[in-house]
């Protein structure tokens, strides 16, 4: 070896040895977890295209993520739809602009109250579970038999459920809709004494066709970013049962800041696209 070489190979040493200590450090966590995350991201979107495909889990997650988040969805939908419309409201009625009440109905449940509703409960009922189920497999060791045994754990496990929770969150996301639209329909036309016709005349008025699909969009974007969270946080826990429960903890407050951070962006591209 050279002199040159060995200079070249003491300088990679040193390089690979300071970026140990840095990510060994506290400082150095997070930014060795978010790469974490992004490499797991980047092998489940391969996985995707791979088979075989776990069916049998996909469906055995979907059915399970619909289970719990149907009905606690439903829910909540109404009255943050009637929040929303009785303020809207308030304020057609003091411009004597009543007649529009569809309108802020309609572009508020389908733009916002939808995909948001929808993903704070799959976030907060579904994503919690995949992470618990993937962290009591990790700390007894199931993950790393699988490996041993051949099997891919990204491909057999987090696949079907990324998926599973991207695929329940559009579709709820449409219900969440429909059922909010229906209660703010009902409570505008019996409590606030909104015309009926008036109401349905102004759905369309500014939300068409557009700004559905970005909603749809937006809950499948919403869905999948509280998959890849929960399945990163559980199968990365550490530290025992006590390490499952802070994952689990983890995984609905890192999925509430993804999602209105993506929701900015994308409400931001979907006006952007639509005027």
């Amino acid at each position: 070896m050279t002199t040159t070489e060995a200079t070249a190979a003491g300088s990679t040493s040193r390089w690979s040895n300071g970026l140990a200590s840095i990510s060994s450090t506290k400082a150095g966590k997070p930014f060795t977890a978010l790469g974490g995350f992004f490499a797991m991201a980047m092998d489940t979107f391969a996985a995707m295209f791979r088979r075989p495909f776990a069916w049998r889990e996909f469906l055995e997650q979907s059915w399970f993520v619909a289970r719990v988040s149907l009905v606690p969805t439903l829910m909540l939908a109404i009255p943050f739809t009637v929040l929303l419309i009785f303020t809207f409201n308030i304020l057609l009625l003091e411009f004597g602009a009543a007649d529009f009440a569809g309108t802020g109905a309609a572009y508020g449940t389908v733009t916002q109250i939808g995909p948001v509703v929808t993903v704070l409960v799959v976030a907060g009922a579904g994503a919690t579970a995949m992470c618990a189920d993937l962290g009591a497999r990790t700390i007894r060791e199931e993950l790393d038999a699988l490996r041993v045994m051949g099997v891919d754990p990204i491909q057999s496990l987090v696949v079907p459920r990324v998926l599973a929770a991207t695929v329940v969150a559009t579709l709820l996301s449409s219900v969440v809709i429909l059922v909010g639209l229906t209660g703010g329909f009902a409570f505008s036309v019996f409590v606030q004494h909104v015309t009926p016709g008036a109401f349905i005349s102004g759905l369309t008025v500014i939300t068409g066709a557009a700004d559905v699909v970005i909603s749809l969009i937006k809950a499948a974007l919403f869905g999948l970013a509280a998959g890849l969270i929960a399945c990163y946080k559980g199968i990365s826990v550490g530290g025992g049962p006590a390490g499952v429960g802070n994952a689990v903890n983890e995984t609905v407050v890192f999925t509430f800041v993804a999602l209105f951070a993506i929701n900015i962006i994308a409400s931001a591209v979907g006006i952007k696209a639509t005027l």
